[in-house]
Order: C-alpha cells, then structure tokens, then sequence
C-alpha cells in the first residue's frame, strides 16, 4: 500500500475513534447550544411582543421557560418510576413533602450539572497521587454518560489523595458485553502504572452491571473490590425507553410485582460465580428515580447499603455518598484495619445468613 494511502487510512482511524471517544460530549455541547438558542429566541419573542422596555425581565423569563422544560424531564422520571418505589417491603419509610422536594430539587440540580457542564466539559483520564496508601481506582459511568460525570466524585478522591482512573465506554449503544474489554485494558494501564497489584472498581447504574460481567469473564485476580452505585442488577423499567442494545439487556419486562429482569440479565445471573460475590457493595437509594423497581440494586450475597432520599444521578455528587466510597476503599486497601465507621445519614442493612437484607 502506498505510504500516502497508509497516512489516509491511518488519519480516518484516528478521525473515528476522536468522534466515538468523544461522542457523549459533543452530543451535550450540542443540546447545550440548543438550549441557549432556545433561550435566545424566546428573548427575542417576548421582549418584542410583551416586555419590550424591560430586557434583562425577558431574558430571565426566556431562561426560566428552558429551566422549567429541564425541570419537567426530570419530574416525569420521578413519575414513572413512582409506582415501583419501595416496594416489597423493601423501603422502611415514607418521605415527606418536604423531604420529596428536597430530593426533586437535588436531582434535578445534579442532573443539570452533569448534562451542563460534567459531560460536556469536565472529562478526564486519571489523577494520581504516588503517595497513595490506598489502591487505585477506576471509574466507570453509566447508560449515555463519559467520564465528566465523575468530576464532583474525582474532586473528593483528591482530597482524599487516591489514585484514580476514568473510563469512557463507547460505542454509546453497544452490548453491556462489549465493555468487558475496555475495562480490562483500562485495569492493565492502571496496574502498569501505579505498580498495584489490582485496584478497586466504582461504577455507577451500568457501569456495575459491565463490572459484574467483566467479573465472569475475567475473574478477580486484578480487581479487590466493585463497588456499585444504583446499579439495575435486576433491571429497569425506564430502561424500556431508551435507545441502543444496552438498554434491551438492563431493562424491566413487565409490571412493578409481576415483572422479570431481561434474558440477559438472566444469562449473567446463571453464568456469573456467586462467590465473588462477596467482592460487590452495592450502594443504592429506596428513592432512585431511575432505577424502577427500585429493589432491582439489592444484589443477593452482595453487601447492601441503602439510603433515603437520594436520586439516581445525584448519587456520585453527593458528600455522604462520596464519604462511604472512600470508606469502602479504604477497607479494600487495608484489610486487617478496623471497620470505619459509615457515613452520616447512610446505614448499612444487616443480613441474614443467606445474604439477604433484612429490614432497616
């Protein structure tokens, strides 16, 4: 082949795996200018026809239209996930109005900063600290998201001086399969360059379920703890709206009582070796208002942790939820050191001797 054709060949290769790489975060610089021209031309509309002495009203109001129509798009996750909240006995209590407005209010929030600024601008490969007495890290995200949504996690695993690595798993819309791959070579470059024998795995909604399979496939040797935050284990229903073959093997067929997790999920149950189990925290809210039923992040033998009042993106953003993380990681570098305590507001659902939650 001709060297001129080689530098053409190599140049597209490199051209297309920029644009998957970076795909998640030109699809939200995209809908970020949309929205910004949306909010322009309602300025313009309305300080034409109505406010037409009072610019700085029109552009406020132009503005809140757009925050409200983003308001609206998480509102009505909150109401399809509804009917499925707590239920088997599984949530120990119900919210207030005030404590449902304060979890409406923080999810909706979060979910503007990782679509504004997270996704779009904030993605990031590793920050490491030599000095580090606790294993490295890697972060994987979840359905539509790239390693921005780990910033506000990334900023206190800083402060907490670990090591860590983040993952952009693209193709966007390819099996949760796909992913086993990426992770192990993510896993090596970390090993190889922290000097660790193996690391600890943080993923949140898919990512758990892409680290469970790279567990059946891989094993454990390279990896000391997976923790999961609001991982469909077992599915979800909001999973039915989405797009990609992804979506397809984490979905929820049927009703709230009477459903069933997908064939794939199925599959991965039966195949994967339940000892390793043990590996897994997995970390989710009674409240998520992603995860439908929210039941389906209890992962059997599994360690539990449950919480209140927390939303399904803002789980990686908030502080108590970053406080346990950092706990668990620590537990994983150091064994034989006493338990830390855990962090406010969370509690830690006792088991059975079968594995099981009891009621908190």
């Amino acid at each position: 082949m001709p060297e001129s054709a080689v530098f053409v060949a190599c140049a597209a290769r490199r051209t297309y795996h920029f644009r998957i790489r970076h795909m998640i975060a030109r699809i939200a610089k995209t809908v970020l200018l949309v929205q910004f021209g949306i909010i322009a031309a309602l300025f313009l509309a309305i300080h034409k026809f109505w406010f037409t002495d009072n610019a700085p009203l029109s552009l406020l109001l132009g503005v809140a239209v757009v925050i409200l129509l983003r308001a609206a798009i998480t509102a009505n996750t909150f109401v399809l996930s509804w009917p499925y909240e707590g239920n088997a006995g599984h949530c120990d209590r119900n919210l207030t109005a005030f404590e449902n407005c304060a979890l409406f209010f923080e999810e909706f929030c979060a979910s503007l900063l990782c679509s504004s600024v997270g996704l779009p601008f904030k993605q990031f490969d590793k920050r490491i600290f030599p000095d580090s007495t606790a294993l490295p890290v890697l972060l994987i995200h979840g359905y539509g998201c790239n390693s921005g949504y780990w910033h506000w996690m990334s900023k206190a695993l800083q402060e907490a001086r670990i090591s860590h690595y983040a993952l952009d798993m693209e193709p966007v819309l390819s099996s949760i399969d796909s992913y086993v791959a990426l992770i192990e070579s993510a896993i090596q470059r970390v090993r190889a360059e922290t000097g660790s024998d193996q690391v600890v795995i943080v993923a949140h909604s898919m990512g758990g379920l892409a680290a469970r399979a790279y567990l059946r496939d891989m094993g454990n040797a390279s990896v000391a703890k997976v923790i999961t935050l609001g991982t469909p284990h077992h599915g979800t229903t909001l999973a039915n709206l989405g797009i990609g073959i992804n979506c397809g093997e984490m979905n929820w067929i049927g009703r709230a009582e009477e459903g069933t997790d997908s064939r794939w999920l199925h599959l991965l149950e039966s195949s994967e070796d339940k000892q390793l189990r043990n590996l897994i925290v997995s970390i989710y809210s009674h409240h998520d208002n992603i995860v439908a039923p929210q039941r389906s992040s209890h992962l059997p033998l599994a360690r539990n942790i449950a919480v209140n009042a927390i939303g399904h993106v803002a789980l990686a953003l908030h502080p108590e939820i970053q406080a346990c993380v950092i706990a668990e990681i620590h537990k994983a570098s150091h064994k034989k050191s006493p338990r830390p305590e855990s962090a406010t507001g969370l509690h830690e659902p006792q088991r059975d001797a079968q594995g099981a939650q009891r009621p908190v």
